[in-house]
């Protein structure tokens, strides 16, 4: 029986690899680097499975082939806004992504983003890598308290849950939540969260305000400049959701005015672009995208994706199937 090919479209851990190389006739993007549309569009017409990653652009262009020979789309994450889901359908391509997995992992990464700020982290080290500390004194780099703050969470799923938990129990605070839909009530009863009816309604309550959301045409622009004007004066702002759902220039305008407290990225409109204002802001932290960045749950999303690849040319349905 012949093997299915499959492309993976980034460097993934060994393991997982070497894995996908026992089963599959597997191609590696050894270079690295992301793959153009017009690569893209010869790969999905030359292989049975393509393996891309959330920063892989597969829109229009990429899908603009008459006889496509891929058959699955098994996603390297949680995230598929990348994917144009509509054309992919039209040429009967499954996707799959990897839930679960990683939830844990990128919670950890929002609370220490959350931490960083509030505490003026990124401001002590950039001064002690730099020589200029003086010494200790009363009123050198004052922070925010984090614990028994308000924290709002803008997107209540498996991440969003993940945060609360460990700012609730971790931190004592207060949980709001803005979801799309209503949240279950004994899940709101597990961190004492309260759920309320729209983003403009949480922002003014909040000290903090994680985000969570999906990214997309959606939520494009959902915390822009009006809504930056409704959170308080000393409150943070901390995006580990998709860089599309913050309006960028109006959030470097609200930090380098101090209209907001601070910021924490992970994520950005144009990665791997950073908006040169924004990069201007001391009052803001930023990390090049690390939310799933550890040996566990980059090792899991991989093996999630051979799980989704291997039930699919079995002929069963994969649990991770989203169109």
């Amino acid at each position: 029986m012949v093997r299915p090919s499959v492309l993976v479209t980034r460097r993934w851990p060994a393991a997982v690899e070497q894995q996908l190389a026992q089963s599959y006739n597997v191609e590696l993007n050894k270079s690295d680097r992301p793959l153009t549309p017009a690569e893209f569009r010869e790969a999905i017409q030359r292989y049975d499975a393509v393996l891309p990653t959330v920063t892989d652009k597969i829109g229009p262009e990429a899908l603009d082939v008459s006889k496509p020979q891929t058959k699955i789309l098994a996603n390297y994450g949680v995230g598929y806004t990348h994917i144009d889901v509509e054309r992919a359908k039209t040429h009967g391509i499954a996707i799959t992504n990897t839930p679960d997995v990683l939830s844990e992992c990128t919670a950890d990464l929002a609370m220490t983003l959350m931490l960083m700020v509030a505490r003026r982290a990124g401001d002590g080290e950039r001064e002690l890598r730099a020589g200029d500390w003086s010494g200790w004194r009363p009123t050198h780099l004052v922070g925010t308290k984090v614990s028994g703050k308000t924290l709002g969470i803008i997107g209540f799923g498996r991440i969003g849950q993940e945060m609360a938990k460990r700012a609730h129990f971790g931190f004592g605070m207060k949980i709001l939540v803005q979801n799309r839909s209503a949240v279950r009530p004994e899940i709101l009863k597990k961190f004492n969260a309260v759920q309320v009816s729209s983003v403009d309604e949480l922002l003014p309550q909040c000290d903090f305000v994680s985000l969570h959301c999906p990214g997309g045409a959606v939520n494009a622009k959902m915390i822009n400049g009006a809504r930056l004007d409704l959170m308080k004066p000393d409150a943070f702002l901390i995006n580990t959701a998709r860089g599309e759902v913050v309006d960028e220039a109006a959030l470097a305008q609200s930090l380098m005015f101090e209209t907001i407290g601070g910021a924490a990225l992970d994520v950005f409109e144009r990665e791997p672009a950073i908006n040169p204002t924004l990069a201007q802001c001391d009052n803001l932290v930023i990390l090049p995208h690390l939310g799933s960045a550890t040996r566990e749950a980059r090792q899991a999303m991989g093996f999630r994706v051979l799980d989704n690849l291997n039930d699919f040319f079995e002929g069963k349905a994969p649990r991770d199937r989203v169109a």
